[in-house]
């Protein structure tokens, strides 16, 4: 098997911190550079989904069991904004809890304030979608208007007084109608993000919602073929990743249940791919070094 784990931000951070199973992998593997690509960019050709912008709304429906048919449809993902002195700023991902009910309950005020314009659809409690209806434009006004809405919700008051962060604004991002086809290397994709299960859907490739652990992902895959799994450094520390991932991968790799790794290193400097079989393990001589050491 060729477990191959992709991850936006792996490079993004300054630590001090050692990661040894990261750090071995890293060290004995042959690499490859490319020019740097976004992730929307990496997953656009990985998929090949043509020109266009990554369509992540409508691979968003298609990801959670849906149908887009022939709309345009965007991401419409929920917002915490702080409002500082010159700027405002996006509280971090995992910086507020969002059940089902209250994110169904926003898109149905959205949906009826903006009817014939916007229906806006709560995929996940926090991965949020809208059509875009009679060449509704997304611009600041529109912005300006959803958190006025937002703030005035009863819902939102109920949040703050409870103490949690109000949703009060929305990230629009990745516009388009579904590809016709896609394409793709891997038997199976795993990943948070519903958009990107919807472009595995797309190519036929089995797909699901990443698991825990690397543990529990090499548990359920096949004993060959290529696999991939989505991480995301940029929202999950790299001590956790070395923890949940790299070594339950290491350790695979050393038993022979994983032929080979490749561990993609995306949205940095430039792009950097590394490939490790089980024999390359025994390349002493290529000494582990910081993680920076690589980027």
């Amino acid at each position: 098997m060729h477990c191959e784990l992709a991850i936006p931000g792996l490079f993004g951070a300054s630590t001090d911190a050692r990661f040894a199973a990261l750090e071995l992998l890293l060290a004995r593997a042959r690499r490859a550079r490319a020019p740097a690509r976004s992730l929307d960019e990496w997953l656009r050709e990985a998929f090949e989904l043509g020109e266009a912008p990554f369509p992540a709304g409508a691979l968003t429906v298609l990801g959670c069991g849906g149908d887009p048919g022939d709309g345009i449809w965007t991401r419409a993902d929920p917002m915490h904004l702080r409002v500082m002195r010159d700027h405002a700023a996006a509280a971090p991902y995992d910086a507020f809890a969002l059940s089902q009910s209250e994110a169904d309950a926003l898109c149905e005020a959205l949906s009826r304030h903006f009817a014939g314009q916007l229906e806006f659809q709560a995929c996940e409690p926090r991965r949020w979608c809208a059509r875009l209806l009679n060449d509704a434009a997304l611009d600041d006004a529109l912005t300006n208007e959803v958190q006025m809405l937002l703030h005035a919700h009863p819902l939102n008051e109920a949040r703050e007084a409870r103490g949690e962060l109000a949703i009060n604004s929305l990230r629009f991002w990745g516009a388009g109608r579904a590809p016709r086809s896609a394409q793709c290397r891997w038997q199976s994709v795993a990943a948070a993000d519903p958009a990107v299960r919807g472009a595995a859907r797309l190519a036929a490739s089995r797909h699901f919602p990443l698991p825990n652990s690397a543990r529990e992902w090499l548990d359920r895959l096949p004993q060959d073929g290529r696999q991939l799994a989505l991480l995301d450094a940029r929202d999950t520390s790299l001590a956790d990743l070395e923890r949940d991932w790299f070594a339950p991968v290491l350790a695979g790799l050393r038993a022979g249940r994983v032929g080979m790794v490749t561990v993609h290193a995306l949205e940095g400097a430039e792009e950097v791919s590394f490939e490790i079989i089980r024999g390359d393990l025994r390349r002493f001589w290529r000494t582990k070094k910081p993680v920076e050491h690589y980027a």
